[in-house]
């Protein structure tokens, strides 16, 4: 059994954090590329038949969560240490270490600002924020792909109308106009696009796109790349943007097009779907619509309105369940909305479960979750009242389990023996946590002794 709570406690008192996790884990020869000197360590049960994958260390239970799942679990990984005051203290290195490890990788999101020793004697917020736009501008990450449900959501990545160069940020005193530049990398955008149109193309799916072409000049190019792309292919595109992007800025949208492979669209002409172009705006009415009739569709998104659509598509069911249940209530009915729900064919809980997948232009993808209160509920299992007396539940570790086996099949694909093992352990984890929710400590031990590890 490892002594969790000793971990919690070096994190939160600022102690020998590296030094206590590097006495859990071996070192490894395993490298990122181009990263001769990075800290890497490794666990598990290595030489079987299962391909390890990569998690980071980062914070509050994103760290606690991932250690004691995978010392339950016995699967071969490998640890990049990646917490806030670690990576402050590198000046962002970290971040380029998981960013370009050669293995399919696990990342956990926390909060956005967190306060960290400046080595002076201060605190200072940590460099970087919550890390992860220098982390996807590190590994080359060019989309994030998130299904819930029905709809899935294909958000390329930075694609983002602000400025992540820090020196060419400012705000004018005189005027008060924030001064930044657009930054949409057309290449990412090339491979976000060519990403939607293979998903589209492999699953039969609607396709959506949502771009801004006539608002926003930056849509406008990726409004071309995609008019580009879909040339010479099969594809089936029903509404049209009013301007062909391409024959707009055929100019400047060939000058990515030069950046790419020779070979980049390589079978694109035997892809076929239906693909429907829209303004991003009407997306949002689009997705609940989508949502009630049960239409199996991917949206393609820049990162600003990829991330609003995802964060609707996590919030709505909630409402849309409370609105069922007014309507039973109101016609005299007693059935559960909840229970009618599911009944009803819908899937889609509160968001918490929705899984997300960052592909890089080279090496295996990213697999990533945010871990909203994460902090806040470490510190209540530091006070020793996980509960608040009874009015909270406790931690609820089953979204590592989740993630982690979405990763594991993701690196072994086709390893039946590696998914009936963790399928089997998800079970158990349920039968566990089924009921009355066990406190993070006593849940541990549970499943430390009802699921024997993996090649043990």
């Amino acid at each position: 059994m490892l002594d969790l709570m000793n971990i919690a406690r070096t994190e939160a008192d600022g102690g020998d954090l590296l030094g206590l996790l590097s006495g859990l884990y071996e070192p490894t020869d395993t490298r990122p590329t181009g990263y001769p000197d990075a800290v890497i360590w490794r666990g598990g049960h290595f030489g079987g038949d299962a391909k390890p994958i990569a998690h980071a260390l980062t914070d509050a239970y994103a760290m606690l969560g991932t250690i004691a799942a995978a010392d339950i679990l016995g699967l071969p990984f490998y640890m990049v240490p990646m917490w806030s005051q670690y990576r402050h203290d590198l000046d962002l290195a970290p971040l380029a270490w998981f960013g370009n490890m050669p293995s399919t990788s696990v990342k956990w999101s926390t909060a956005g600002d967190a306060y960290v020793n400046d080595g002076k004697g201060g605190r200072v917020v940590v460099k970087g924020k919550s890390g992860n736009a220098p982390l996807r501008t590190q590994a080359g990450v060019y989309c994030n792909v998130r299904p819930y449900g029905c709809i899935t959501v294909v958000r390329c990545m930075p694609c983002l109308p602000y400025s992540q160069d820090r020196a060419a940020f400012d705000v004018d005193a005189k005027t008060g106009i924030v001064h930044s530049e657009m930054n949409t990398p057309g290449i990412q955008m090339a491979y976000a696009i060519r990403r939607f149109l293979q998903m589209v193309n492999e699953t039969g799916k609607l396709g959506r796109v949502a771009f801004k072409p006539t608002q926003a000049m930056e849509d406008g190019i990726n409004a071309g790349l995609l008019s580009w792309l879909l040339q010479d292919t099969q594809f089936s595109v029903g509404r049209k943007y009013a301007v062909d992007g391409y024959v707009e800025h055929r100019e400047r949208v060939d000058r990515i097009i030069n950046l790419l492979p020779s070979d980049f669209k390589a079978g694109m002409e035997n892809w076929t779907g239906q693909i429907e172009q829209h303004i991003a705006d009407t997306n949002y009415g689009l997705l609940l619509w989508d949502l009630i009739e049960k239409q199996d569709v991917i949206i393609l998104a820049t990162d600003l309105d990829g991330d609003r659509l995802t964060d609707l598509l996590a919030d709505v069911s909630d409402p849309m369940r409370r609105f069922g249940q007014l309507v039973i209530d109101h016609v005299g009915g007693k059935a559960s909305m909840n229970d009618v729900w599911g009944e009803m064919g819908y899937t889609t809980g509160n968001g918490r479960d929705m899984t997300s997948v960052m592909y890089r232009m080279e090496g295996p993808p990213i697999h990533e979750q945010t871990l909203g209160s994460a902090d806040a509920m470490l510190l209540r299992l530091l006070d020793g009242d996980e509960s608040l007396g009874g009015t909270k539940k406790p931690y609820d570790p089953r979204i590592h389990f989740v993630l982690i086996r979405a990763a594991y099949l993701d690196a072994n694909p086709g390893n039946e023996k590696l998914a009936a093992f963790l399928d089997n352990s998800l079970a158990k984890f349920d039968a566990i946590y089924g009921n009355e929710r066990p406190g993070f400590l006593e849940g541990y031990k549970a499943l430390k002794e009802s699921i024997t590890p993996w090649n043990s």
